[in-house]
C-alpha cells in the first residue's frame, strides 16, 4: 500500500492522535497506525540520556507478557554497546535512522550482536530520533526479522515530520509523570571496579573508551575517528588492555563488561 499526502484515513488518523496525546495508549495507537504501512515484529519507545539508563515509556508485549530477560540485560547495561544510543549521543539531528546507517564496521562480528541483537530484533531496526536537547534523545524503534526495503522506508520518510513531532509533543505528558529509573552509574567507574574485583587489574580512562567502542563494533580506524587519536595509539591501547587482563579475545572482553553490568 502506498501513502500519499492527500490520503483522508491518515491524516484523521494523525489528528486522533493528536487529540489523544494525552492517553496512556497514545504509544500503542500510533505504533498500530504506522503498522498498517510498514510490517515489523517489535517496538519500543524509550528515552536515551547521558546521566540516567534509557527510559522506557512503552514497548510491545512479550508472547507470555512476561518481561523479556535479554532487554532487562541490555536496560541494565548493555545499551552503552548500542549503535543507536551511542549514536543519539553525538550531535546528530533528529530524524529516521536505519541500524546500517548507524552499526559500527564490525558489528555483526561482535558479541553484543550475536548474543542480543540477534536474538531480540533478529534482523533489522529502524529508528525516529526526536532530539530534546543536547543531553535527551526521545526515540521509537522498530524492530524486524526481515530487512526493511526500499519502500518501506521511503513511506516512514514520508511520515517522519508528523511521528517527529508526535514523540515532541508527547514528551510533556511523560514528563509530568515520570517513571522511577535509577541514575546510571559512571560505566567507566563500574567496569574499572570490575576490572580490579575481578583481575586485580587498572584500566586508563583510555582504554575504557577503546574496549567499549571494540566491544560496539567498531574498527581502530573509528575508534581513532571517535576519541581522535591515531590507529596506531588504538591499537597500543588494545595491547595494554588485554595484556593487564590477561585475556586474548572480544569475546573475554565482553564476559568482564557482562560481569561490570551485575556487579
Amino acid at each position: 500500500m502506498s501513502l500519499s499526502l492527500d490520503d483522508v484515513a491518515w491524516h484523521r488518523a494523525v489528528g486522533q492522535l493528536i487529540e489523544g496525546l494525552d492517553k496512556a495508549n497514545f504509544w500503542t495507537r500510533l505504533v498500530r497506525l504506522l503498522g498498517e504501512y510498514v510490517s515489523f515484529d517489535s517496538w519500543v519507545a524509550l528515552l536515551f540520556s547521558s546521566n540516567q539508563r534509557p527510559v522506557v515509556f512503552a514497548e510491545c508485549p512479550g508472547e507470555d507478557g512476561s518481561p523479556d530477560q535479554l532487554f532487562q540485560d541490555y536496560l541494565k547495561g548493555l545499551y552503552l554497546l548500542d549503535p543507536f544510543y551511542i549514536a543519539s549521543r553525538e550531535p546528530t539531528p533528529d530524524g529516521l535512522y536505519r541500524l546500517a546507517e548507524v552499526a559500527p564496521e564490525h558489528f555483526e562480528l561482535t558479541e553484543y550482536y550475536q548474543r542480543y541483537f540477534r536474538l531480540n530484533v533478529v534482523a533489522d531496526e529502524i529508528q525516529f530520533n526526536c532530539r530534546i536537547n543536547a543531553d535527551r534523545t526521545l526515540c521509537l524503534s522498530l524492530g524486524s526479522t526481515q530487512r526493511f526495503g526500499n519502500e518501506q522506508i521511503a513511506l516512514l520518510s514520508l511520515v517522519q515530520p508528523w511521528v517527529l513531532a508526535l514523540l515532541r509533543q508527547r514528551l510533556a505528558f511523560e514528563d509530568s509523570n515520570p517513571p522511577a529509573v535509577a541514575a546510571a552509574p559512571d560505566w567507566r567507574v563500574q567496569l574499572e571496579a570490575s576490572v580490579q574485583q575481578l583481575k586485580g587489574a587498572q584500566l586508563t580512562a583510555r582504554e575504557l573508551d577503546v574496549g567499549r567502542l571494540m566491544l560496539s563494533g567498531c574498527s581502530s580506524k573509528e575508534i581513532a575517528r571517535k576519541l581522535d587519536i591515531s590507529v596506531e595509539t588504538v591499537k597500543v591501547h588494545k595491547k595494554h588492555m588485554y595484556s593487564k587482563l590477561g585475556i586474548k579475545s572480544q569475546s573475554e572482553l565482553f564476559s568482564i563488561f557482562l560481569q561490570a553490568q551485575n556487579t
